[in-house]
Formats: C-alpha cells, sequence, structure tokens
C-alpha cells in the first residue's frame, strides 16, 4: 500500500496590520463628530487614535472627551490656545500626538483629518494594501468635495499622479515614517508632500488607490485662504518645493482649462513668480529637489512619447 502523501503545511496567518491614528484638530465643532462616528464604524478599528485639539475654542475638546470616556483607545491631547494658523501648527500638533504612542504597539501610523468621512471597508482596505505588499511605505485615496458625484474627486483626470499621496488621510508603515524623519514643520505648507515625496526618494513606493473615496467637508485650502487665493498660494508653494520651471508653466496653463478658468492658472503662475521675485527660501534639500526634479521631467519626457 502506497504510503499517504506528505501533509501540505498550512502558512500561519499573517497577524493584521496594527493601524494608530492622529488628528490634529482646531476648531473643528462643527465637522469632527462625523469623523469620529466613520473612524467607530470601521470594520478594522485602530489600535489608538490620538486626537490632538490644538488650542481649539469652540467645543471641540467637549465633542471629543464624549468618546474618550466610552472608547479608553481614543486618547484627547489638548495643547494650549494659540493665534498661529501657520501650516507648521499642523506638523506640531500631530508630533505631539505622536510623541504619546508606545514604540513597537502599531505597524502603520496614520495622519486623518478632521474634516473627511469616508465608508465602514476604508481603513481595512488600506491596511490590507500595505500588507500585501512589503515595500508600499504611504497609501492613501482621493478626497472628494462634491458629495453628490463621488466620480469628481482629486484624481480624475488623466495627469493625475498616483505616487502622491493626499494628505487628508495619509497611511505610513511605521519603518518608512522613522526613515522619512516624520512630519517636518514648514510655514508655508507642503508637510504632507515632503513625507510623501521623501518616501520615494529613500525607496519606498507610495500609492493611491482610486478604489476609494475620502469625503472632504471643506473646501480644500479654504482653512487660511480665500477660494481663489488658494491657486496662489499653490503657485508659491510649487516654487518654494523646488518645482522645475518648465513643469511649473506647464501647471499653470493646465489650471486655465479648469475651474475657475484662466483666472486658477493666472493665479498659480502668479504666485509662483511672486515666490521667484521675491527670493522666497525653500523648505526642502538640494537633494530632494534634485529628486523631485526628475521626477517631474521623467513624467514630462514620458507624456510627450506617448503623444508622438
Amino acid at each position: 500500500m502506497p504510503d499517504a502523501p506528505a501533509p501540505v503545511p498550512v502558512p500561519a496567518p499573517v497577524p493584521p496590520l496594527r493601524c494608530a491614528l492622529i488628528t490634529p484638530a482646531r476648531n473643528e465643532a462643527d465637522l469632527i463628530e462625523a469623523t469620529i462616528q466613520s473612524v467607530l464604524a470601521q470594520t478594522v478599528r485602530p489600535v489608538r487614535w490620538i486626537i490632538v485639539s490644538d488650542g481649539s475654542t469652540d467645543g471641540t475638546d467637549d465633542i471629543v472627551s464624549r468618546y474618550t470616556a466610552s472608547h479608553p483607545w481614543i486618547t484627547l491631547l489638548q495643547r494650549p490656545a494659540h493665534q498661529d494658523r501657520q501650516f507648521a501648527a499642523k506638523a506640531h500638533a500631530f508630533n505631539a500626538g505622536f510623541a504619546l504612542l508606545e514604540p513597537g504597539s502599531y505597524d502603520v501610523v496614520g495622519n486623518l483629518d478632521a474634516d473627511i468621512t469616508f465608508d465602514p471597508e476604508y481603513l481595512e482596505f488600506l491596511l490590507g494594501k500595505l500588507a500585501a505588499d512589503p515595500a508600499l511605505g504611504v497609501v492613501g485615496t482621493p478626497f472628494a468635495d462634491d458629495h453628490s458625484d463621488l466620480s469628481k474627486h482629486t484624481y480624475n483626470h488623466r495627469n493625475a499622479q498616483l505616487d502622491h499621496v493626499s494628505g487628508a488621510c495619509q497611511l505610513f508603515r511605521r519603518g518608512c515614517f522613522a526613515e522619512i524623519g516624520g512630519y517636518v514643520p514648514v510655514k508655508g505648507g507642503a508637510i504632507d508632500w515632503i513625507a510623501v515625496t521623501t518616501a520615494r526618494m529613500r525607496g519606498w513606493k507610495t500609492r493611491t488607490f482610486t478604489e476609494k473615496v475620502s469625503l472632504h467637508h471643506r473646501p480644500l485650502g479654504t482653512g487660511n485662504h480665500s477660494k481663489a487665493m488658494v491657486f496662489h498660494h499653490y503657485g508659491k508653494k510649487a516654487y518654494y518645493v523646488g518645482g522645475h520651471p518648465l513643469w511649473i508653466l506647464m501647471r499653470s496653463v493646465f489650471q486655465m482649462r479648469q475651474n475657475p478658468r484662466i483666472l486658477g492658472g493666472l493665479l498659480f503662475l502668479g504666485g509662483a513668480l511672486q515666490a521667484w521675485i521675491t527670493r522666497t527660501p525653500r523648505v526642502v534639500t538640494p537633494e530632494l529637489m534634485a529628486f523631485h526634479r526628475h521626477e517631474q521631467m521623467s513624467r514630462f519626457k514620458g507624456k510627450l512619447r506617448r503623444q508622438s
């Protein structure tokens, strides 16, 4: 009688990735409860969620405190009131929350804005992407401002860069976040962009997955600027993060074809020119600027080849 075949070993199940979230929030009483409800409804909840109230004076702290009382994995960290609306404040608030995390207690750390919502499988989906590909360092999804049509999101045009991850919700593998040095406080903004681009420069893959979309409940960039001047600010930012001059010009032409037509592109270009004329200091290292320009020109040349 032939020997019975040896049993095929069954691989041990891979434990799910443990996610810790940090949410900087300042005067978000109108919006933060919906974000909290979204996280509570997740099929895979974070092991820790630190909400950093950055000097809130509008009742944000009271709303968060109602949930910390019954959910011990949610922590409210209160910081003193201040008048600073600079973008660096977000990085300082995040870093204060990050300091409360115990080393080794999480595999993924995420920055979650206090004004977005998403479906119950959102975190499970993104954690699954990280679990499936160890080379992925940062993941996220597009966000939509038009809640009546989720197809109109930030990555729904052909020039979208899927290797960029929106700052509304960025999930970092722990090793990646440590390697890039975390969020760097920058007065004029771009802290999310610097983190993701630095991750790629260090050899990590970064990816926006368009299968999911989060809902953004405040017009993009209007926390510090009027809606029109958002484009002017983005032009300034394109300069001070070291954007290639040719790319800045092409980006302004592209913006002229979007709403507000012509005006948006002119404001973008005007912001970049103003930053150049006033010699606005660059906020990135020469190494990161060179990497950024190489990426931009590689995309530009690839687009030309596809059109030829």
